[in-house]
């Protein structure tokens, strides 16, 4: 089971922990599941950058980074060091902690 830390970067919005998290499910799943809103333009197939976040810790839980994956997130807004796309983020067989940032939800079309 994970324990999952998410902080936004949108301005009035608290930092939540969501707790027992099971394995094998996406970032974005786990937001989604959580009344959390994280874009997914593409599906959540790894077709556009909308889902972009930042790991700041726990990056050894997650499936590594493809390169299909590098090459959209190239695409995203204020791309980082630590940024993935929440689709591909698939949480390991395992247990921990994982903290992650939220960019500005609001920065996108239609907002």
């Amino acid at each position: 089971m994970y324990k999952i830390h998410i902080s936004f970067e949108e301005k009035g919005l608290e930092p939540v922990t969501i707790e027992q998290v099971q394995p094998d499910q996406s970032l974005l799943e786990v937001c989604l599941d959580n009344g959390i809103e994280l874009h997914h333009n593409c599906g959540a197939v790894c077709a556009c950058s909308t889902c972009h976040l930042y790991v700041n810790s726990g990056e050894q839980h997650l499936e590594s980074i493809s390169d299909k994956e590098e090459d959209f997130i190239d695409r995203a807004v204020n791309p980082r060091l630590n940024s993935r796309l929440g689709c591909q983020c698939i949480l390991l067989a395992g247990q921990g902690d994982i903290s992650i940032t939220l960019p500005d939800q609001t920065q996108f079309l239609g907002e």
